[in-house]
């Protein structure tokens, strides 16, 4: 038989303010919340209780959490903190990136319009600019799942 084949590490990549130019990225070692729920409306048919229809109706989309990661830029830390602290809140939108050892693109999601509205911070010992986070959680507008694209770092 032949050798197993060890499984392929991969990162998850945030970047934050995809919107604008001047993207800031960060890892994380877990994202909760990639999920689109669609609601259902029920409907009796002529007010009998056994039979029922059932129609798709809106789309929920619960909170995003990243969970172990470093902040390394200050626009991203001020960003939290002017939410969280300050009550100020500037959506923005966010990519995620499931990326492999290769540093290729794997599975993509676009989060629109999101804002913190909960972080945790690690305990910091280090005299870096970084701040370590436990979790960021985040509300958002809507969820798209985008093909990695060449911008993303997917080879051809």
């Amino acid at each position: 038989m032949g050798k197993a084949e060890p499984f392929e590490e991969f990162s998850l990549n945030v970047n934050f303010f995809d919107n604008e130019q001047s993207e800031i990225s960060a890892q994380f070692k877990s994202v909760l919340g990639l999920t689109v729920d669609i609601n259902t409306e029920e409907i009796l048919r002529n007010g009998e209780i056994k039979f029922r229809h059932s129609f798709p109706s809106r789309t929920r989309f619960p909170n995003l959490i990243l969970k172990s990661g470093i902040l390394k830029d200050s626009k991203a830390i001020d960003w939290c903190k002017k939410a969280i602290d300050h009550y100020q809140f500037s959506p923005t939108d966010i990519k995620v990136r499931l990326v492999n050892s290769k540093k290729e693109s794997i599975l993509a999601w676009n989060i629109i319009h999101a804002y913190p509205i909960k972080w945790t911070l690690k305990n910091q010992e280090t005299e870096e600019n970084n701040i370590a986070i436990e979790t960021i959680e985040l509300a958002y507008n809507c969820l798209l799942y985008t093909s990695p694209s060449p911008r993303d770092g997917l080879l051809s």
